[in-house]
C-alpha cells in the first residue's frame, strides 16, 4: 500500500499527537513501523509533542518509613568452628617396581609415565616417587631430551637423500 496524501495527512496529525510509529503503523494499516519511521523523516518532521504515555501506570512500591537509628549493640566476632576432618590418607608410593598404579591410585608426586596399551586393561602408570616433574628420574631422562645444539645442519644434498625414501 503506497502512501497517498490522505494518509500522509493521517501521519502527520498522529505523529504530532504523540503517538509512537507502532502506534501509527497500526492505525494506519498495511505499512511497518520502519515505513512510519521512513516516511516521518523524509516528511521532516521533528517537532512532536510529548511522547505517549502507556495505558496503565506503572506499580511503584511504596518507599518504608525512614527508622529512627537505634543505639548498636557492641558486635561480637563469632569464633570459628572446629570442623571434624578425617586425617588424608598417606600417599603411598608403589615399590620400586614400576607399572603397578593405577588411575585410581596415582598420588600427586608419582610418576604418571603411561605403561601399556590405554584400551587395554593391563594399562598402569609407573608409580614410583617423582619431585618437580610428572615422572620420576629414569622417565624424566627419556621425556625431557636436552637440545642438540653442537648439531650441524643437513645440506640440501642430505635432504634430499633423505627424502628420497618417502618419495
Amino acid at each position: 500500500m503506497g502512501w497517498t496524501e490522505e494518509r500522509v495527512e493521517i501521519l502527520k496529525k498522529l505523529w504530532q499527537d504523540g503517538l509512537s510509529a507502532s502506534q501509527i503503523a497500526k492505525q494506519l494499516g498495511g505499512v511497518t513501523r520502519n515505513a512510519v519511521i521512513g516516511k516521518v523523516h523524509r516528511l521532516g518532521l521533528s517537532g512532536r509533542a510529548a511522547p505517549s504515555k502507556p495505558a496503565r501506570p506503572a506499580f511503584k512500591a511504596p518507599r518504608p518509613a525512614p527508622r529512627a537509628a537505634a543505639p548498636a549493640a557492641p558486635r561480637r566476632i563469632a569464633q570459628p568452628l572446629a570442623i571434624a576432618r578425617p586425617a588424608p590418607e598417606p600417599v603411598r608410593y608403589v615399590d620400586e617396581a614400576p607399572g603397578t598404579a593405577t588411575v585410581l591410585t596415582l598420588g600427586a608426586h608419582m610418576c604418571k609415565w603411561p605403561i601399556g596399551d590405554p584400551a587395554s586393561e593391563e594399562f598402569t602408570f609407573c608409580g614410583r616417587r617423582a619431585s618437580d616433574s610428572p615422572y620420576c628420574m629414569e622417565h624424566q631422562r627419556v621425556a625431557y631430551q636436552p637440545s642438540q645444539t653442537g648439531k650441524k645442519k643437513a645440506t640440501a644434498a642430505e635432504l634430499a637423500r633423505s627424502l628420497r625414501r618417502y618419495l
